[in-house]
């Protein structure tokens, strides 16, 4: 499964990486907005919004592409290690 996280705290970024890892998904991390975060988020299974952590452009990119390639969209206002570890098993389970 390939996950795509929007916001989240740049400290994290690793230990995103590393949960992901753990539940064998591929994961592309964006905590600040880049001019191209468009065509870098490509098509994910699961694209995962830290609302707590991003600006109103980056979500609104994130739906937009989320619809266009018909990937599943979760919002958590916790930007946690164990928020992100919860929404990948429950997408898991899921599936």
């Amino acid at each position: 499964m390939s996950v795509v996280i929007i916001g989240g705290h740049d400290r994290m970024v690793c230990q995103y990486k590393k949960i992901c890892k753990e539940h064998n998904c591929r994961v592309k991390v964006f905590t600040q907005m880049t001019g191209s975060l468009k065509e870098q988020i490509g098509s994910p299974d699961l694209i995962v919004v830290f609302t707590s952590t991003v600006s109103h452009k980056m979500v609104r990119c994130a739906v937009a592409e989320a619809e266009r390639g018909r990937a599943a969209i979760v919002r958590s206002h916790s930007s946690s290690e164990n928020a992100l570890t919860e929404i990948l098993k429950q997408q898991k389970a899921g599936a």
